[in-house]
């Protein structure tokens, strides 16, 4: 395999889709989309509205759903276009603008939740690799994270030479265009000008309620995104997918077609590659560095944190030459896990305590290095006072582990089990409680065979003790099925 190719690995089935970008043997990235899970978000609708609410300046809408969708006023673009100061920004009542059967193109914005309907617009919005284009919206922008003031004016200048005089629609320019060219962008507004008319065409010729435009599913979202010059191929083990996406890419970028190549071996392809061990990875804390480190990786609400270690790592000619190469190698298994399990928002990395800010300096360079192939956004900010590093990554999706696991219920969330000795502790207070209130024959304890055990070794003396006291028979009885924190104590 050639130092630049990456191959883009896809396992499809009806229920599910695996992605694996693969570079010099080693995995970079996993996204997974389940068919049962797909959200709504981003389709467009003709719609027909079923009822207008002057009180609240909104309006139910029946996109063919089973609950009607909700649209407000403020996401109304026909009332601020029909306000006789639309500059003002102030927008007409939604009574004068809507009325009961009125047909609509709408676009979900959010997901249905609960009993609550989808959140929608008619403000359309359609992404591309480079650009989201605004139809409705003559306004170009550029992405807030592009801060360089000289760059964000010769994006736009690049996108407005390749613009048709008739183009009466507006564009954001994404944060993945900074080192774009006009080649780039006509290639991106084609595609996107291509779905614009197709949503127009269909909309003349369906009924209300009937979908439009489907967000797009996530073999062409990374056909679209990830796939470039460095993609030596795109392998998908399924031949329907793979007629599906050569159908797309030769629609809309047709350079890409010949990249796409259909799986058909008997061996799994995820086997080959061997993604689904390198899945079970990105699910553990815990991360093995090849000179004997690790990171022990913590994912929580507000933040994530790294921790890094030496572990059995000897080498080098001092204990500082020892820190420094961990500190380095641990930049590069930093970045790639960011990317492997998707971790967004706040990042906090705690590196071993390096001496010298020339180490420190080096660390930080090479953190950035690893972090600039990520096509999500990061930024780093450098060491904190207390020597952590802080930076933040762009939430673009859910993290693997929001994906493939839930919270535990065994330890109620907190990511530890208490002890078979705290277990035992336990149920020696909860059987001298109900002995104050209950006269029965005999307590019966259910507990995990850890616990039992420990009652049966260990812990036998204060059980015969608290027997004594009350004058009652326990008894021990292991039930298999429990965790070691599950236990019931039975009144006979």
């Amino acid at each position: 395999m050639p130092a630049t190719s990456e191959e883009i690995l896809v396992n499809h089935s009806a229920h599910e889709t695996r992605i694996a970008i693969v570079q010099q043997g080693a995995v970079q990235e996993l996204m997974i989309e389940r068919a049962a899970t797909r959200g709504l978000t981003g389709n467009v609708y003709l719609g027909k509205v079923s009822r207008v609410l002057p009180g609240m300046q909104s309006a139910f809408v029946d996109i063919g759903l089973d609950r009607a969708a909700f649209l407000h006023v403020a996401d109304l673009w026909q009332s601020r276009a029909a306000h006789p100061n639309p500059a003002s920004g102030h927008t007409l009542p939604i009574e004068k603008v809507l009325f009961e059967g009125k047909p609509l193109l709408v676009q979900v914005i959010k997901d249905p939740l609960g009993t609550k309907g989808a959140r929608l617009s008619t403000q359309i919005s359609i992404a591309g690799r480079l650009l989201v284009y605004l139809p409705q919206d003559p306004h170009i922008g550029v992405s807030q994270r592009i801060e360089d003031d000289g760059e964000r004016v010769a994006l736009r200048q690049r996108l407005q030479k390749i613009l048709p005089d008739d183009e009466k629609g507006g564009f954001i320019i994404r944060t993945s265009a900074e080192d774009a060219t006009e080649e780039d962008f006509a290639a991106d507004f084609d595609y996107l000008r291509k779905r614009w008319h197709q949503i127009l065409d269909a909309s003349q010729l369906k009924p209300a309620p009937s979908l439009l435009y489907q967000e797009l599913s996530l073999g062409q979202r990374v056909l679209r995104d990830a796939t470039g010059t460095s993609t030596g191929s795109m392998m998908v083990d399924s031949r329907e997918e793979c007629e599906r996406l050569k159908a797309f890419a030769a629609t809309y970028m047709p350079a890409l077609v010949d990249k796409l190549k259909h799986y058909a071996a008997e061996r799994p392809l995820f086997d080959l590659y061997g993604i689904d061990e390198e899945i079970n990875k990105a699910l553990g804390r815990r991360v093995d560095l090849k000179s004997g480190g690790y990171l022990i990786i913590d994912q929580t609400e507000a933040l994530t944190t790294i921790d890094v270690n030496t572990g059995g790592y000897i080498g080098g000619r001092n204990f500082d030459d020892t820190v420094f190469k961990t500190n380095l190698e641990a930049a590069h298994a930093i970045a790639r896990q960011l990317r492997l399990r998707n971790l967004g928002g706040i990042i906090i990395v705690d590196f071993i305590d390096m001496g010298g800010s020339e180490h420190r300096d080096s660390v930080l360079k090479e953190l950035k290095k690893a972090l600039s192939r990520d096509r999500t956004k990061t930024s780093v900010n450098g060491f904190t006072a207390l020597g952590l590093v802080e930076m933040t990554r762009k939430r673009t999706r859910e993290s693997l582990a929001h994906v493939l696991c839930e919270p535990c219920p065994t330890c109620e969330r907190r990511g530890e089990l208490k002890t078979p000795r705290t277990i035992c502790y336990e149920i020696l207070r909860e059987i001298h409680r109900e002995a104050k209130q209950f006269n029965p024959k005999e307590f019966r304890v259910i507990a995990s065979q850890e616990v039992i055990d420990l009652f049966l070794e260990e812990e036998s003396q204060p059980l015969a003790t608290l027997g004594d006291a009350i004058g009652k028979k326990i008894a021990l009885q292991v039930e298999g099925v429990y965790s070691q924190e599950q236990y019931d104590i039975v009144l006979i």
